[in-house]
């Protein structure tokens, strides 16, 4: 290996997001042209790229309407593409939601639907339940993303609040022929799940919203709390005929970027030990269970994983999943000499900030001592994005355009 293990690390991370942009895996997996109309809608962070790609390798009339992320859009000549706030819903969402279903009306069976989703879809594609204000949606959101509750819970709750979530949107298509297009971001890459699966069938049911609120004991705002005990409004499920015929894809996932990683690490003549691209679990605590795994090696290699971590939030810093993850490497490998290690989201966001994650190598904690940092405070304070931007070890990379979730990698060097 000739590289800097930073420079290394980084080179493993753009290789596993490379592996999932939209422009390799959405033109293979286009459907035929219909005899009618082609309508394209979508949601989430790589939602506008996607579409692009769509348009650049559909032979016909085209036209539609997806909702990305702010500053994660791109132009398209025949999708209009609509910004909104993620991981919090705002206005703006809701609003494209509504004219989302208006453009859904009237469709026949001659006509297709090219649904495209992708991680973050579940807060940009944002219409509540009859009778839920959007404040108290927008509030439950808020709560659900400090409470530890695993993406699994947190979309099962989402889709219980949703009028176009969990299903309903595909009620929508019919009885066009609807294609869902999915870049997951979720362990296990169930559709169901991703951006709280608008165009599959749910098998989740209010049931399980009350064991998930009564789990993290959420304080529910009255609206969301009414609806949730009427338990009226179930999500379609798999024998309801607004799924008959319609095809579900899931085109990108985490285990092709962590095996295109792999092919690089070997390539750069380094084994790579690949950990799994479903592993979920308290970030910092994952961070230290993968540090003594770093520890326990005997040879070099470089270990791989990916997944979603989730984060208990009791203090006022700034950060996310990937830096509170090193966090728990850093402390768990006490300067250990020999081990570097890289943590970012593949979508170039760790939680709300600018960063895509960042790096520790051997004098991380020393740089951080004589800079009079303590890591065990600001990992406390839930303030690693401050930590490691006082160290400029941050990973910026901006909208990457996908989205497979977190990727990480710590790389063991000979002792």
């Amino acid at each position: 290996m000739e590289q800097h293990p930073k420079e290394f690390l980084r080179h493993l991370f753009d290789r596993a997001v490379a592996a999932a942009l939209p422009e390799k895996c959405v033109p293979a997996n286009l459907p035929a042209r219909p005899k009618g109309r082609t309508i394209v809608i979508g949601a989430g962070k790589a939602s506008a790229a996607m579409a692009a790609a769509v348009e650049g390798h559909w032979d016909g009339p085209l036209e539609g309407l997806v909702i990305t992320r702010y500053d994660f859009s791109l132009p398209c000549d025949r999708v209009d593409i609509v910004e909104a706030s993620h991981p919090v819903p705002d206005q703006a969402g809701l609003d494209a939601a509504r004219e989302m279903l208006h453009r859904l009306e009237g469709l026949t069976e001659d006509d297709l639907v090219i649904c495209l989703i992708s991680g973050g879809g579940s807060a940009l594609l944002t219409l509540p339940a009859d009778g839920i204000a959007f404040a108290d949606k927008q509030a439950v959101n808020a709560m659900l993303l400090r409470c530890g509750a695993t993406i699994s819970e947190i979309n099962t709750i989402r889709k219980h609040m949703s009028a176009i979530k969990g299903g309903r949107l595909a009620r929508a298509c019919a009885p066009a022929k609807l294609v869902s297009l999915i870049i997951s971001d979720v362990p296990g890459d169930d559709p169901s799940v991703v951006a709280s699966g608008p165009t599959v069938p749910d098998k989740s049911t209010f049931a399980d919203v009350a064991k998930i609120v009564a789990k993290y004991d959420l304080d529910l705002p009255a609206s969301v709390k009414r609806h949730f005990e009427a338990a009226e409004d179930e999500s379609p499920g798999p024998d309801d005929p607004a799924f008959d015929g319609n095809e579900v894809k899931v085109i990108a996932a985490a285990r092709q970027s962590l095996d295109a990683a792999a092919e690089a690490a070997k390539a750069a003549g380094t084994t790579p030990i690949v950990l799994g691209d479903d592993l979920e679990g308290e970030a910092r605590e994952v961070g230290q269970d993968h540090a003594r795994q770093a520890l326990a090696q005997g040879e070099p290699c470089v270990i791989l994983s990916g997944g979603e971590t989730t984060v208990t939030i009791s203090g006022a810093g700034k950060g996310g999943r990937n830096t509170e993850f090193l966090m728990g490497v850093l402390l768990g490998l006490n300067g250990a000499a020999h081990i570097h290690a890289i943590a970012c989201d593949t979508d170039g966001i760790d939680g709300s900030e600018d960063n895509a994650g960042a790096y520790i190598g051997p004098d991380t904690l020393a740089r951080s001592a004589a800079a009079g940092l303590d890591p065990e405070a600001f990992l406390a304070n839930n303030d690693a994005y401050s930590f490691f931007q006082a160290l400029d070890d941050l990973i910026i990379t901006g909208p990457t355009y996908t989205n497979v979730n977190d990727f990480r990698a710590i790389l063991v060097l000979p002792r």
